[in-house]
């Protein structure tokens, strides 16, 4: 008796089978077979084509079946992002029937997501002391949740910009070597919401303000829809349960980033899709 170990399994053949064994020849097939196999076998939407090398189509089904109950092994093994961190943001701001000017951002949260984990490690939120209209409207409370109380005596934004580049400081954010770029539902946080309200205080916006990833555009090259109702289409085009409430900052945060974790680990890479000079 002969015993053989094929792909991590221990195979016992009888003495006269290894001989048998060793005319076998690997066979090559056609490559046109492959291209009929993955037609059948992935009819799954999270099959993404194109990906870097080192993307496991069989990891990729296995995911798409298990979810997060998958092994921690496979987990794992999902490919590597092209950042350190990515960090989440999603603004709100006064608002009303007919829209108000200037709008002005009341709530300001960011969750610093690690690359390679996709998991949360910090969070910095604060909401956001009004200036040009301090007082709240109730279409504005009722859409946001949030009550005059929640941003009276809170901080103005050139306040909270401080706050957020001494955050982004004591994070390590700032060093050179580590690879961050902000993440948004859309481009209206970071291309017209914070340099408008800049402009119009006369502030300067930080350079790392200035190029980001829209998640509608990550979602839509790697499932091959647009979301139209950003986040509630995402989290239903992906079976994800949504957090919270919506048009809640933090709230929306949190689903933006499981959004992304759910991505990654199906082997998607994201990559910046907008800036602005």
């Amino acid at each position: 008796i002969d015993r053989v170990r094929v792909r991590g399994l221990a195979v016992t053949f009888p003495g006269s089978s290894m001989h048998a064994l060793s005319h076998i020849r690997p066979v090559r097939l056609p490559p046109h077979l492959f291209t009929r196999a993955q037609a059948v076998l992935n009819p799954d939407p999270f099959f993404f084509h194109g990906v870097d090398q080192g993307f496991c189509p069989m990891l990729n089904r296995k995911l798409g079946c298990q979810g997060f109950g998958a092994s921690v092994a496979a987990m794992a093994s999902f490919p590597p992002q092209r950042y350190h961190y990515f960090l989440v943001l999603d603004f709100e701001a006064t608002c009303d029937k007919p829209q108000i000017h200037p709008q002005e951002i009341i709530e300001f949260p960011i969750l610093k997501l690690n690359g390679r984990t996709m998991e949360i490690e910090s969070t910095f939120h604060t909401y956001v002391q009004p200036e040009v209209h301090p007082q709240l409207t109730p279409f504005c409370t009722e859409l946001t949740g949030i009550i005059q109380d929640m941003v009276d005596g809170q901080p103005t934004l050139n306040q909270v910009l401080e706050r957020v580049d001494e955050w982004m400081a004591k994070e390590g954010l700032l060093d050179p070597s580590v690879k961050s770029i902000f993440v948004t539902c859309g481009d209206w946080d970071l291309k017209l919401m914070l340099p408008g309200q800049c402009e119009n205080l006369g502030l300067q916006v930080p350079d790392y303000f200035k190029q980001w990833i829209n998640l509608k555009k990550a979602y839509s090259f790697a499932i091959g829809t647009w979301p139209k109702n950003g986040l509630l289409d995402m989290n239903k085009g992906m079976s994800l349960q949504h957090i919270g409430r919506p048009h809640s900052g933090i709230d929306d945060c949190r689903n933006i980033a499981n959004i992304m974790k759910t991505l990654a680990h199906r082997g998607f890479i994201f990559k910046q899709t907008s800036r602005r000079i």
